[in-house]
């Protein structure tokens, strides 16, 4: 899958990362079936799978029901606890930097990305800011991640109360954010660091199929997993503005024309 991302300055070496929201994955929404603990139980249980599978299988499991628990309190009604606790969930996530939530796009499944950026920029500057976005992610959402963890035991102890440990679930959603996170920068770095060689490898190994292979076992005349795609289009809608700071107008027709998520990429924009 390629996942398509953008990148352009917001004022100096300040960057905006985001990946486009890709319209017909969101429209699918959660249709389907929720898995039960009976299906993850008889997911694990069946043969082949290695360890990081099954880790996957449960972080998805849990993932699953977080996002429908989020729905759920979305659509509660006006005035009720529900309601409240999700205007506060609303809060704490405001405060979540836009680097994580870009991190976390790139998911398993991206096995290439094309990267579009002003034609202003070099590509090499693009792509080594990009490798230094994922390698410096692998290293605080490992750290943070095996933090948010151990909080978890502590926060178990206010299930004593009467009311929603509300401690414990923001912590297992941290925890969850940090490894997505963080395999999504491990994939990041996989893709722009010239390891396509490895990620075929990976993917074939995944798949259970054979690749085409020259003397050095892998078929160099495939795909490659970076594209960088210099943009007249996106330079013009920057203007002249980039060294001196993009107005939250122009971040805002970037977003449309490239399917971007305005709230996020509004959130590099208030970090200046």
């Amino acid at each position: 899958m390629r996942a398509r991302l953008i990148v352009f300055p917001i004022k100096g070496r300040n960057w905006c990362f985001s990946r486009s929201i890709d319209t017909s994955v969101s429209e699918l929404g959660y249709s389907r079936t929720s898995p039960t603990l009976k299906d993850l139980c008889k997911e694990i249980s069946s043969n082949g799978k290695s360890m990081n599978e099954n880790a996957e299988l449960v972080v998805d499991f849990v993932s699953d029901k977080m996002n429908r628990a989020w729905i759920g309190l979305e659509k509660a009604p006006e005035g009720t606890f529900k309601k409240k606790i999700y205007g506060l969930g609303l809060h704490l996530l405001a405060r979540v930097k836009p680097s994580e939530i870009f991190l976390k796009s790139i998911s398993k499944e991206v096995t290439e990305v094309e990267v579009t950026f002003p034609k202003s920029l070099n590509s090499r500057l693009v792509r080594r800011r990009l490798r230094h976005t994922a390698l410096r992610g692998t290293i605080i959402h490992r750290k943070y991640f095996y933090g948010s963890v151990s909080l978890l035991p502590f926060t178990m102890a206010f299930t004593v109360l009467p009311l929603p440990n509300i401690p414990f679930f923001w912590i297992l959603f941290r925890s969850y954010s940090h490894w997505r996170a963080l395999k999504g920068s491990e994939r990041l770095l996989l893709l722009v660091s010239d390891f396509s060689k490895a990620l075929k490898l990976d993917a074939s190994n995944e798949n259970g199929k054979e690749i085409a292979s020259d003397d050095h076992g892998i078929n160099d005349s495939s795909i490659p997993s970076l594209v960088l795609n210099p943009c007249e289009e996106l330079g013009k809608l920057l203007g002249q503005g980039a060294g001196y700071g993009v107005s939250r107008r122009v971040i805002t027709d970037i977003c449309k024309a490239y399917h971007l998520d305005t709230k996020e990429v509004l959130k590099y924009h208030n970090s200046v």
